[in-house]
């Protein structure tokens, strides 16, 4: 991965983590600890998410760590003392990971990832699990979602230009393949992730142009063997007919020709399209569609039964428009070997290190302790170690492999949780020794008088 794509060490973190962590090490608070990564709740009109961004992840914890330059700031800057930064200087990541695969269909409340380390590493790595995670899982999973508005129409990414840096590009381009796309127009991501890459034209090209016809036959000239004319400059018919005209005195093949729509009433302008191709003898040309779609335009175009191939979906899969983050988080759930708990209004949360469970026959997942027996068949766990001693156990699996895996996973959702609109959470159930823990601990925590919280938790 490039330059562009790596932290530069132990201050990519928000400063109150190495302060924790500084407060750790000065009391010899080194004991294991054990985080869990989760989301909360569901974004409106999400039925399920799509975890991403792990590989990003492992990758980064195995070079964490502080060098000199990062120390010398953090005495000059930030108030650390010569004792803090000596002590911060030998932390690297020697902890255990366990985690759901890229791809995994996730609910709320189930974890993505814990993390088992001593207390001053787990703490430090919070913001980077929760940054590469979080924006991950938000594309992937609304990527997934134009996947189900178009299950057979290809899907490509056009977001680079409107992410929030080249970064995010690259994540996007990532994400958006494992959830289904089949290609980007982000070069660097298509040549980093072997991905295919996918450009047509802008309307400055043809604009360059004395005319329209020009500037066709220009590109058709440079590219024939990957012709695809932008025709909607000017008057969209009258851009299909200098297409068509081109296409045929330059003898371009038709399966390698295909037209963009890019603006107006797409599926009237796609119908146009096919027929003016068809009569032309141009049938295996395929028709494109873009300019601000999302799962719900894609879904009313394909309901509209509109002859579009192909759609470029940018900035409102690429910012996840109408969700752009998730209300995840990454709380401390063991230290020492003692379970904890959060009682905090809104943002309880359930104590111990965990396993899910998923059943598809029943379409259920357990929320378990990692300490409970394995639940019989068709119970399958979900969390697997990824990472012991701050080394990768294994291979992680590949883009390939973890698109494969969210394809399966898609398949087996029911038509409920899949809904674009009104969406039905598969179910999340706790297992009664979860409960009980949460509970007694719970207990354990209330004040002797005044008001108090409740932890949650499913009956």
């Amino acid at each position: 991965m490039s330059d562009l794509h790596r932290a530069t060490g132990g201050l990519c973190t928000d400063l109150y983590e190495i302060r924790m962590a500084a407060s750790y090490l000065r009391r010899g608070m080194t004991a294991p600890a054990t985080f869990s990564l989760f989301v909360r709740r569901l974004p409106p009109a999400r039925g399920f998410l799509v975890a991403a961004g792990l590989e990003s992840c492992l990758g980064l914890l195995t070079g964490f760590g502080f060098d000199g330059e990062d120390l010398a700031f953090l005495r000059r800057e930030c108030g650390f003392t010569a004792a803090d930064t000596e002590a911060l200087a030998g932390v690297r990541f020697t902890g255990d990971v366990r985690a759901v695969p890229e791809g995994t269909i996730v609910s709320a409340d189930e974890p993505l990832l814990e993390v088992t380390a001593p207390l001053p590493e787990a703490q430090l790595v919070e913001t980077l699990l929760l940054n590469q995670i979080t924006f991950a899982t938000t594309i992937a999973s609304k990527a997934a979602r134009c996947r189900l508005a178009a299950p057979d129409a290809t899907l490509v990414d056009f977001a680079a230009r409107r992410t929030h840096g080249l970064e995010a590009a690259f994540t996007v381009a990532r994400s958006s393949a494992l959830a289904g796309f089949d290609a980007t127009s982000y070069v660097e991501a298509a040549r980093e992730l072997g991905l295919t890459a996918v450009g047509t034209m802008a309307h400055s090209y043809v604009q360059a142009f004395p005319s329209e016809l020009e500037a066709f036959s220009a590109f058709a000239e440079d590219f024939p063997a990957q012709t695809v004319f932008l025709v909607d400059t000017y008057d969209t018919t009258d851009g299909i007919s200098h297409a068509i005209e081109v296409a045929r005195s330059g003898g371009l093949p038709p399966d390698r020709l295909g037209l963009r729509l890019d603006s107006g009433d797409l599926a009237t302008q796609a119908h146009t399209a096919r027929r003016m191709l068809d009569a032309a003898g141009l049938g295996e040309a395929r028709i494109m569609a873009s300019g601000g779609l999302d799962e719900y335009a894609v879904a009313d175009l394909v309901a509209s039964r509109a002859p579009i191939d192909l759609y470029g979906i940018g900035t409102r899969m690429g910012v996840s428009w109408d969700a752009p983050s998730l209300d995840s988080a990454y709380k401390l759930v063991a230290y020492d070997g003692r379970p904890v708990l959060k009682l905090s209004a809104g943002k309880a949360t359930a104590p111990g290190a965990k396993q899910v469970y998923r059943s598809w026959e029943e379409q259920v997942d357990l929320l378990c302790l990692d300490t409970e027996q394995v639940p019989p068949d068709p119970f399958e766990p979900l969390l697997e170690t990824v990472m012991t001693g701050g080394r990768r156990t294994a291979v992680a699996r590949d883009l390939k492999s973890a698109r494969q895996h969210f394809a399966g996973g898609l398949r087996r959702l029911p038509a409920s949780a899949r809904a674009l609109s009104e969406p039905e959470p598969r179910q999340v159930t706790w297992s009664p020794a979860l409960r009980a823990l949460t509970r007694r601990l719970t207990e354990e925590s209330r004040p002797t008088t005044g008001p108090h919280n409740h932890a949650r938790g499913s009956e």
